[in-house]
């Protein structure tokens, strides 16, 4: 029996679907079904908590292929996280085509090739978070975010990022057994070199607000700990694309992104 086909998955971050116009979301389905990929994979910053399953659902009927998501800030507004990927796991357990990958197990997408997610925090450990003067839309339309004081909202968020690095501290060890390459889909960056914002680095105002920390302390272990397997992190958030070379095996993509123009950042081939 010849071995499986190695898949190809085209990413996309950031699309905020929720502000394109019927004819521009079906204009972005075409381009998803027209590139060359046996799945698609989105991390994060989908829609909103309301539109999200809808939305989603309509992209998997047009592109007829398997869909993998994570989950970003923006998926959560005018909702609660909990409620919100409470409803991600059902959808991921019904569907026939949607996954949100904090659900299943690695994914193999070729022999030597598995993908792993978690939607992860900006945690307010990078920068500086006492003195930051930015408010996201974050802290007044996501229930648990609501409106706290500065103190109990940088405690959720490092229980936050700290849920994020749990996950990953599970399932990496044994994806990194047994595969040379795991790719992990996140929404927020895990690292400093990798918040890009126009070209730049985020300075210490915007790191608290568009990183995650212990993430990045997570997905570092390891990477130390298997040095001869590569780590590959695709991420969103900043919409400022770029790419920050963490270690000789640890890469970290970051997709660029305009609201009302969804992209494709590329189709990733399995090996």
């Amino acid at each position: 029996m010849p071995a499986p086909t190695p898949l190809r998955l085209a990413w996309a971050t950031d699309v905020h679907l929720n502000f394109l116009s019927r004819q521009d979301l079906a204009g972005f389905c075409s381009t998803l079904a027209a590139t060359a990929s046996d799945a698609v994979l989105f991390t994060g910053d989908i829609a909103e908590a309301a539109s999200l399953r809808p939305l989603l659902e309509t992209v998997a009927r047009a592109i007829e292929r398997p869909l993998y998501f994570v989950l970003g800030n923006h998926d959560f507004y005018r909702g609660s996280i909990a409620a919100v990927r409470a409803e991600a796991a059902e959808l991921s357990a019904t569907s026939p085509w949607l996954r949100w990958l904090p659900s299943i197990p690695p994914l193999e997408l070729g022999p030597d090739t598995a993908l792993v997610g978690h939607d992860g925090w900006a945690d307010a450990r990078l920068g500086n978070y006492e003195r930051s003067p930015v408010t996201l839309n974050d802290y007044v339309l996501i229930k648990e975010l609501a409106f706290l004081d500065r103190d109990r909202r940088r405690e959720t968020l490092h229980r936050l990022g700290d849920e994020a690095a749990a996950y990953l501290r599970r399932v990496l060890p044994d994806a990194l057994e047994r595969y040379g390459r795991v790719i992990v889909a996140t929404h927020v960056p895990p690292f400093k070199e990798a918040c890009w914002h126009e070209g730049q680095i985020s300075n210490d105002d915007w790191l608290p607000h568009f990183t995650c920390k212990a993430a990045g302390e997570a997905i570092r272990e390891a990477a130390e700990r298997h040095p001869e397997r590569r780590i590959e992190v695709l991420c969103g958030h900043t919409h400022g694309a770029g790419v920050a070379e963490i270690l000789p095996n640890l890469v970290v993509r970051t997709g660029g992104a305009e609201y009302g123009e969804p992209a494709v950042q590329g189709v990733i081939v399995a090996t």
